[in-house]
């Protein structure tokens, strides 16, 4: 097939990013690469240097602000003004590029692309930003910020979102309301994309039955092949005992927080084995002081780095997934099973579809059920090993680079078809 030219447009890319939805790009830049096509990736340096914590943020690299091609031969442009956090602030309350509108227009411009796929778009451009290009044009969904202007659907950081009170959620949140969404702004920008793209099949359907007219396609992500010989210096952390393993931001929707009775009780409907907990966030010194009134049966090991993490899955009895809210997937999930280990999900959200179809974990609706689970797996090592060996061989058939690039590249070829483009030059 011919090479296309691409540019990926998303807030936050590696090593200036946190969160699934920048180590996604970066796995997709540097897979088209790989296959011979051209690709550029613009995200917001100001966005970064805002939000990341000061201790955590990453070290800057030679030409950190503005252009460079990294070693993986993919292009980045680093937006930077002189504004500082205010640029990505002016967007966030107005929907728009504004400041940094002139400079998207010109790598666009320049770039001739054939393909500008959106991502994580909430400070970097804002909904207008979806008008800018002249391509086909993607959207991955990575969160709900298309329903919901905390991008989680998380009422009041108490409870799932059942109903719309949108101004009193954002100010509990503690976030400044965006008067643009009270306008057309969003419903007029969706028109210029030409394909959603949602990572589950739940997340399709939800988005759809709020924008039933526009055309949205189910591609799940690719997952990194399994380390043969995980390894990593982090286990020595660990307990010698056997564990469960909870890996995710320690906040309140993601559910750490109900993990806690299960693992601090010491009688008969005590779980069968300790908790390790991997991550960081605003729950952190809460959880470490209830774990130092408990005692020894749970683990906080804090933040590790990816390359850290599969020699943590290998040891697990398995993963919990204890989200209280719809994800729109759930990459720690896909991880485990990369090193055949079982999951333990919420039945919530797009969890149990994820779960069920890879063959590769349980679900629960309660914690009675979750505590029935724990002690299952804890003491049937074939059942842990049935369920490890089917997830990890879901990784070939769902989730591989190979089957998820050949439909992502045929949809790209469907919608330049649809609009009568000329092919790719060879």
């Amino acid at each position: 097939d011919a090479a296309m030219r691409f540019c990926l447009i998303t807030t936050f890319f590696p090593p200036q990013g946190f969160g699934g939805d920048a180590i996604y790009v970066q796995r997709l830049a540097r897979a088209l690469v790989r296959m011979g096509h051209h690709v550029e990736v613009i995200h917001c340096q100001d966005s970064y240097e805002a939000l990341a914590p000061a201790g955590s943020r990453a070290k800057p690299v030679k030409g950190h602000r503005g252009t460079l091609q990294g070693v993986d031969g993919v292009i980045v442009h680093r937006l930077h003004s002189r504004l500082g956090p205010l640029s990505p602030l002016a967007t966030y309350l107005t929907g728009r590029p504004l400041f940094k509108r002139r400079r998207i227009g010109r790598i666009l411009e320049a770039g001739k692309f054939d393909v500008i796929h959106y991502h994580n778009i909430s400070l970097v451009g804002g909904p207008a930003l979806l008008a800018l290009g002249n391509a086909v044009k993607l959207y991955t969904m990575h969160e709900h910020w298309l329903l919901c202007p905390t991008h989680v659907l998380f009422r009041f950081n108490r409870a799932l979102c059942t109903r719309r009170t949108c101004i009193l959620c954002q100010l509990a949140h503690r976030r400044p309301i965006q008067l643009w969404r009270h306008s057309d702004l969003l419903k007029r920008s969706l028109q210029h994309v030409d394909a959603f793209l949602a990572l589950t099949r739940f997340t399709r359907d939800l988005h759809q039955a709020r924008y039933p007219e526009l055309p949205w396609r189910h591609l799940p992500p690719f997952a990194v092949p399994s380390l043969a010989n995980p390894s990593g210096s982090a286990v020595q952390m660990l307990p010698e005992k056997p564990f469960f393993l909870y890996v995710g931001r320690l906040e309140r929707l993601k559910g750490v927080q109900t993990l806690i009775p299960l693992f601090q009780q010491q009688e008969a409907n005590a779980a069968p084995a300790d908790l390790v907990i991997v991550g960081q966030g605003s729950l952190a010194e809460d959880l470490k002081r209830q774990v130092q009134r408990m005692g020894s049966r749970i683990h906080l090991i804090g933040h590790l780095a990816a390359e850290e993490l599969p020699a943590i899955y290998a040891r697990a009895i398995a993963v919990l997934v204890p989200t209280l809210t719809y994800e729109v997937f759930n990459q720690v999930i896909v991880e485990a099973f990369a090193q055949a280990t079982p999951v333990i999900a919420r039945d919530l959200g797009p969890l149990p579809e994820i779960v069920r179809e890879a063959g590769g974990g349980l679900t629960y609706r309660d914690e009675t059920e979750l505590l029935t689970h724990l002690r299952h797996l804890a003491k049937d090592q074939s059942e842990r090993e049935r369920l490890g060996r089917s997830g990890q061989e879901a990784i070939a058939t769902l989730w591989s680079e190979r089957s998820v690039l050949a439909r992502y590249l045929a949809i790209i070829e469907e919608l330049r078809s649809q609009r009568s483009l000329p092919a790719p030059l060879p």
